[in-house]
């Protein structure tokens, strides 16, 4: 039936048209049902029809998965292994393709609008979906099992802050400084591994920046959704069919800089494009973001210099680490735990060089206190060590009680 009904499609038909496609489908399908004498229960008829427009108009098996709110991130290894995170833990779906050729007919219809190509020369590609979707496909000789696809959903009811509050990823007393410190236009990079929760926290932080400012964020996929109206949204691009026409994260940033800025944010640094970073945030462009893939926040400076030093630069280390401790206030770090929750695990400020060393000093970090009903109990504290950067914080008319730092309280054991 799918095969007639492909036949009898108009080929030229708008398909960015759904709902009139979708009638016109419908409209094919019942006249196929009665010309072929095919009796059906109303049930068994709406989810053949449904089988057949997902096929036709989406992304085929995967669309019911695409459409479940509660399912964050989809996952196929081959055409018969799928799998979907579901609150932070991963599950199996009874959910297949009928072969691999069947996956790399939705790869492709994912990629083809987009320009890309996935091909044996070519054997990986990123996208993102109408929804803002982020995909990666790879597929053989790099991939062993076949095509795989993940799929990282677009949230469209992003998480609130006092959602956050609410999961245990921060407390109200970590979240009142961190919204000071965005106030106050100081250097933060969220750190964390994949999955953790990076760019969720930028987009809440990002909107505590005021509403009188010129933002520009720079993604390799757009995700942020800043509620500001002055908001310049910049993307990567990957070169095209013929090796050219790349557009990278470094060239965004250095384009940024003459774009008067008031705020630069990027949604994630992993290359050179480090170097145009801190150079940015080191000439008056404060109150920038930012997050990268590390372990933790020493882990998180290492990899900055790291990636400084792919830029071809030849300059020695402790010039890499003056740049990284003047251009960064804030360093907040966020672990996805056993459990599948998401916390912040550290807030840790940048305080200056000692000798070749940059010295750094955690203002809140997470104390487990147990395991409650598989849960991973504890609290993220304060350790009773004001910050530094408090006067620029108060200059910018901010003020803070003691207590948010644990100065003063009694702490309990």
């Amino acid at each position: 039936m799918q095969n007639r009904l492909l036949a009898e499609l108009d080929p030229s038909m708008d398909i960015s048209r759904l709902e009139e496609v979708r009638r016109t489908i419908q409209g094919l399908f019942e006249q196929i049902l009665s010309e072929e004498n095919i009796v059906l229960s109303r049930p068994e008829r709406a989810r053949l029809f449904e089988q057949i427009a997902a096929e036709i108009l989406g992304l085929g098996p995967l669309q019911p998965l695409l459409e479940d709110e509660s399912i964050t991130e989809i996952m196929v290894n081959g055409a018969k292994n799928i799998y979907i995170e579901r609150k932070g833990k991963l599950h199996r779906v009874p959910v297949t393709f009928e072969n691999n050729e069947h996956v790399m007919r939705i790869i492709d219809r994912i990629v083809a609008p987009l320009g890309r190509r996935i091909d044996e020369a070519s054997p990986y590609v990123d996208a993102r979906l109408q929804d803002g979707s982020r995909v990666n496909a790879v597929i053989p000789p790099v991939s062993l099992v076949g095509p795989v696809l993940t799929i990282r959903k677009f949230a469209k009811n992003p998480i609130t802050v006092d959602q956050l509050v609410q999961f245990g990823t921060l407390t109200v007393e970590a979240l009142q400084f961190l919204k000071a410190c965005v106030e106050a236009r100081l250097n933060v990079v969220i750190s964390g591994g994949t999955g953790s929760g990076k760019t969720t926290l930028l987009n809440i932080l990002s909107g505590y920046i005021p509403d009188d400012e010129r933002i520009v964020t720079i993604e390799n996929a757009a995700e942020l959704q800043l509620r500001q109206e002055h908001v310049v949204t910049l993307e990567s691009r990957p070169p095209n069919i013929e090796g050219r026409g790349e557009i990278t994260i470094r060239h965004l940033v250095v384009n940024a800089l003459r774009m008067r800025p008031d705020r630069i944010i990027v949604g994630e640094i992993r290359d050179e494009a480090a170097l145009d970073m801190l150079q940015a945030m080191n000439t008056g462009h404060d109150g920038s973001m930012t997050t990268l893939h590390s372990n933790g926040p020493r882990d998180t400076l290492s990899r900055l210099e790291t990636m400084t030093l792919m830029a071809g630069m030849d300059l020695p280390s402790r010039a890499i680490r003056e740049q990284v401790s003047s251009a960064i206030d804030v360093v907040v770090h966020q672990d996805r735990m056993r459990d599948g929750t998401r916390k912040i695990v550290n807030i840790t400020e940048i305080s200056g060089m000692e000798g070749d060393v940059i010295t750094m000093t955690d203002i809140f970090v997470f104390e487990q206190s147990g395991i409650e009903n598989g849960k991973i109990a504890g609290r993220l504290r304060p350790t009773g060590l004001r910050p530094k950067f408090m006067d620029q914080i108060e200059a910018a008319g901010i003020h803070l009680p003691p207590s948010i730092f644990g100065i003063g309280e009694r702490r309990r054991y």
